[in-house]
């Protein structure tokens, strides 16, 4: 132990307290609201829809909770008990190049914390999901999805891994400029790649056929100036019943989708509204903002890796004896979110600033009383709390909470009238 390991467990501890803290919050605050309908959902959402809504989301934290507990448990593993150190020990007994060790023990590690995280995801799934009639997903599915996820992982992620820790290897000081320049041109293409290479392989996309719905979101498409490679129907309903529809890709690598179940939930007006909202964030160019404060961020947590690289203490506060590079990288990448923590807030009101400001445009473009009425139903579709504790939607929430989003969405209708 030395000074930074203090350091670290006075800020790990002061964390998981407060999520901790926020979940009991949330949890409290939901289930003192649990017997009557907010007065805005009143005439809109039964009783019985809301009460399924908080317990839904009382069983999902307390899920969080175990899994939480179990995140703490396995950090602690990882650095302070040896994890990490006898990962890199082995690896390095066994193979000669020092680059192919450092890759292979990230490789192990990740492919332990993804087994550790299993069973939570299991329970998630083929309990909660399917006690409150979500769960589409069959045993054979989610195994599948795992492998694929673990594969697609490895084919992806190991060769720009070894480039990076070549470049932190062969560089010198300015290592960390090229490693970040290097991991945003990857983030990029991957956004490319994704809708036409990377998502079919776990989904089917149909192009919507012809009929009065593609002739409506065509026509919301030519007057937003919007033009995309396609408008997609997913089979979301494969896996869960929850419908959602976004756009992704970029330039001319765009795509709409929706989920199959969303279609058959709304009726054409109302995916108008929805599609509005989503143009609305193409529109105002939050993509483009978002991708600029990753890459800032990213940025900066690539400069502090640079200077703590070389630090004895950095190491050895965290339980590793034998510095290296690829360990450094393993040793931030777990730690960065610790020490970030209580930025949450400011990154979650910038993106439900977007979300008011995708609303506005939408109720511009399309009816908002029709995305209202959308989003009503995906609240109730979806067991979507209807009271969050505005402290812990301070810190988690991306969207506004649906009192207050939909009171916005009525003013906006109201300016346009």
């Amino acid at each position: 132990m030395n000074s930074f390991t203090l350091i670290f467990l006075l800020a790990f501890a002061v964390v998981t307290a407060t999520q901790f803290w926020l979940a009991k919050r949330q949890a409290t605050y939901v289930l003192a609201h649990r017997d009557e309908v907010p007065e805005a959902f009143s005439k809109t959402i039964t009783l019985t829809a809301h009460q399924k809504a908080a317990d839904y989301t009382l069983e999902k934290s307390k899920l969080g909770d175990i899994e939480r507990g179990l995140g703490v448990a396995l950090l602690l593993i990882l650095t302070l008990f040896g994890g990490i150190n006898a990962a890199f020990e082995f690896c390095a007994a066994r193979i000669e190049s020092p680059l192919i060790a450092g890759v292979s023990a990230i490789a192990l590690l990740t492919v332990l914390m993804s087994l550790f995280e299993i069973p939570v995801s299991w329970y998630g799934t083929f309990v909660i999901e399917e006690k409150f009639g979500f769960n589409k997903n069959t045993p054979a599915q989610f195994i599948k999805d795992e492998i694929m996820q673990l594969g697609l992982g490895a084919a992806i992620g190991l060769p720009i891994l070894a480039l990076i820790l070549w470049i932190m290897d062969s560089v010198g000081s300015s290592w960390w400029i090229w490693a970040w320049a290097i991991l945003i041109s990857f983030s990029l293409l991957m956004s490319w790649l994704f809708p036409t290479v990377i998502a079919p392989l776990f989904n089917k996309f149909t192009p919507m056929e012809e009929g009065a719905l593609k002739t409506r979101i065509s026509s919301l498409l030519e007057r937003c100036g919007f033009h995309s490679e396609g408008i997609f129907i997913m089979d979301g309903s494969k896996r869960s019943g929850h419908g959602n529809a976004y756009f992704t890709g970029l330039g001319e690598n765009k795509r709409i989708v929706f989920y199959d179940n969303l279609v058959a939930s709304l009726d054409d007006e109302e995916l108008e509204g929805v599609l509005a909202h989503e143009l609305g964030h193409f529109k105002c160019k939050h993509v483009i903002k978002m991708l600029i404060a990753s890459s800032i961020s990213m940025f900066i947590g690539f400069a502090i890796l640079g200077w703590m690289i070389d630090k004895e203490w950095f190491f050895a506060g965290l339980g590793v004896h034998q510095a290296s590079n690829a360990a450094a990288l393993l040793l931030f990448t777990l730690i960065a979110p610790i020490f970030t923590f209580f930025m949450k807030p400011i990154s979650a009101y910038f993106q439900r600033k977007f979300e008011f400001e995708a609303d506005d445009f939408a109720a511009q473009h399309a009816q908002a009383s029709k995305l209202v009425s959308a989003l009503v139903k995906l609240y109730e579709e979806n067991a979507s709390t209807l009271t969050p504790d505005p402290f812990y939607a301070s810190f988690y929430y991306s969207h506004p909470p649906a009192a207050i989003r939909i009171a916005h969405l009525e003013k906006s209708a109201n300016r346009k009238i």
